[in-house]
């Protein structure tokens, strides 16, 4: 730690802020909305990845999975290799989708978010049926988009300890 740049320990203090919240604030999101939650550790795992190198990424969304199948052992390993597989694909996308500009990261935490569930869903293989359907047309998009809008607001209220650029 001896070097590190005020921002990147800032920028770890955003990333244990939003793991924190995941466990301490997404459960009241949902016993007050239904299951509209904001996932909170993806979040943090796709600020950390855009910023990151594939391998890097994928050993934090290996971890990242680690921990969130720990707390739910229903399909445990499915989660890890969903954020793992994210973590390694939002790092690479980088290069592909350029994540300075707010739209675009957006559109990237969507799509994160939407890939997550949907790996889940398919490798934990928990829900069958017209739950399925519901989870995938319903509850997934919305998710995702709350992820998408907590993310933002996160970006633009913390941009200066955030490292990158962001345009409108």
């Amino acid at each position: 730690m001896i070097g590190q740049k005020p921002t990147g320990r800032r920028f770890a203090v955003i990333l244990l802020g939003l793991a924190i919240m995941h466990f301490a604030v997404r459960p009241l999101f949902a016993e007050r909305l239904l299951v509209l939650a904001p996932d909170f550790l993806l979040l943090a795992l796709l600020l950390y990845a855009i910023r990151a190198r594939p391998g890097a990424a994928a050993v934090a969304g290996f971890l990242v999975g680690l921990l969130s199948d720990a707390l739910h052992p229903l399909a445990f390993g499915s989660g890890m290799l969903a954020y793992m597989f994210v973590g390694f694909l939002a790092a690479w996308g980088k290069a592909v989708f350029f994540a300075e500009n707010l739209a675009v990261t957006a559109a990237f935490l969507v799509a994160g978010a939407v890939l997550r569930d949907l790996l889940v869903i398919l490798w934990g293989g928990h829900i069958r049926g017209a739950a399925l359907g519901w989870q995938l047309l319903l509850w997934t998009p919305v998710n995702a988009l709350a992820t998408a809008l907590v993310g933002v607001a996160v970006l633009l209220l913390f941009q200066r300890w955030i490292p990158g650029r962001l345009t409108a």
